[in-house]
């Protein structure tokens, strides 16, 4: 018997749960596909979410060819065996097979450039699935050739649906007398992931031996516990791994941060996503009191990009360790949450004369550019001048954090602009 996840895998859109923002009944790209214009695409996001079963069902309703890769255990060999295929199916004015590719991010450039000269010929349409952000993952000439779809974690709404629907109507837990008292503990322990709350429900059912099956959070907890290896790395673990590992750096505790990368390292997360997060962790968490943290950052994550698994643990473990130890300032972070606030709050205020372009003869004589000074032109490279909106002058947005870095930058604010940005 096939498991309850493929069982119920939807074959048309009515029976396809969630995404109404571009396959709803008159989302653009429903339409396209029931009027049989379909063109190369990626669809981007969490997992579970349906990539996957919407590149099947477009396939049975275009009833095209479908040709299937996994960026993991593919290479160029199989992607032009795929191509070749293609091209011995196609007579006259037949529509080209379509070619998923899962998780297309995990191929590298040469693997994607195999594939660019059959997509812009039209010898197979492209459909990718990813978790990543295509425009950091996908090269460039492949991604201007096809349109992303960006798909969103389910809802509570969506996976409540998805339960009901399964218990109607999968031909095994229909002839069961199964009732869901609450569902907390499985949408919590799915985290959005459609398959993984599939997967759950199977499990506590098969692991329930009486006729009627009460299924409430304490149950659900208790089969969890005992069948651990249904956490992975897409499921509430991940966040909660990946949210202490975090805090951790940003404590500055590095043996907490090792262990919480090892967890990760040990359970298969993606090396690439926690690079990522190293990132966003020095502008955010360190920022301008060790600007260097940044630049440590985003080389660890081109190094590991280049290296991979086993070796990309060493360069995680330097980076984790020397962020970890870093002084921490978040005032970079603050700052451009108050400057939106203030965007936000005030509009789109008028750029003062003495700043804005005037590559014309009229916007010269409107007084565009007028009484500005060229910082250069002064005395340490300093003219005091209004920079902001009128209606804003003034107005303290950088806090600088008591750490030395920023503590000099304080005394330098305060010795340009005197009382001009104090409390």
């Amino acid at each position: 018997m096939q498991p309850l996840a493929e069982r119920m895998r939807p074959s048309s859109f009515d029976q396809y749960i969630g995404q109404e923002h571009i396959i709803g009944r008159n989302a653009p790209l429903r339409k396209n596909i029931e009027n049989g214009i379909i063109p190369s695409m990626i669809f981007w996001g969490p997992p579970g979410v349906g990539k996957t079963t919407l590149a099947k069902i477009i396939s049975n309703i275009s009833e095209r060819a479908f040709y299937t890769l996994s960026a993991v255990n593919s290479g160029v060999k199989d992607v032009r065996e795929v191509i070749e295929k293609a091209k011995k199916t196609q007579f006259f004015n037949s529509a080209s097979p379509i070619l998923f590719i899962d998780e297309i991010h995990r191929f590298n450039k040469s693997q994607q450039d195999s594939l660019l000269g059959a997509v812009e010929d039209g010898t197979i349409t492209l459909i990718g699935a990813t978790t990543e952000n295509p425009s950091f993952e996908v090269i460039t000439p492949l991604l201007s050739r096809a349109q992303v779809y960006i798909l969103k974690e389910l809802s509570k709404d969506d996976l409540d649906k998805m339960l009901k629907r399964v218990l109607k109507e999968d031909i095994e837990l229909k002839e069961k007398n199964i009732t869901i008292k609450e569902n907390g503990a499985l949408f919590r322990f799915s985290g959005g992931d459609a398959r993984k709350l599939l997967n759950i429900l199977e499990l506590v059912v098969n692991s329930i031996q009486n006729k009627k099956i009460n299924i409430d959070n304490k149950i659900v907890e208790q089969i969890l516990q005992e069948n651990i290896s249904v956490y992975d790395k897409g499921g509430e673990m991940h966040y909660d791994i990946i949210s202490a590992f975090i805090k951790s750096v940003r404590g500055s505790d590095p043996n907490a941060a090792i262990y919480w990368l090892a967890r990760m390292i040990e359970g298969g997360e993606d090396v690439k996503f926690i690079a990522r997060r190293l990132i966003i962790l020095s502008a955010e968490d360190i920022g301008l009191a060790n600007p260097n943290a940044l630049l440590i950052a985003n080389q660890a994550f081109q190094a590991v990009n280049v290296i991979g698994l086993p070796e990309a643990r060493i360069i995680l473990s330097e980076a984790t360790i020397y962020l970890a130890n870093s002084p921490k300032s978040n005032s970079a972070y603050q700052a451009i949450g108050e400057a939106q606030k203030l965007v936000k709050e005030t509009g789109n205020l008028s750029v003062p004369l003495s700043l804005r372009n005037a590559p014309t003869k009229l916007m010269k004589e409107l007084g565009y550019g007028k009484g500005y000074k060229y910082s250069h032109a002064y005395p340490e490279h300093f003219a005091e001048q209004e920079f902001l909106p009128k209606e804003l002058s003034g107005a303290n947005i950088y806090k600088p954090a008591n750490n030395t870095n920023e503590i000099n930058a304080n005394k330098l604010i305060e010795k340009r602009w005197k009382d001009k940005y104090r409390e």
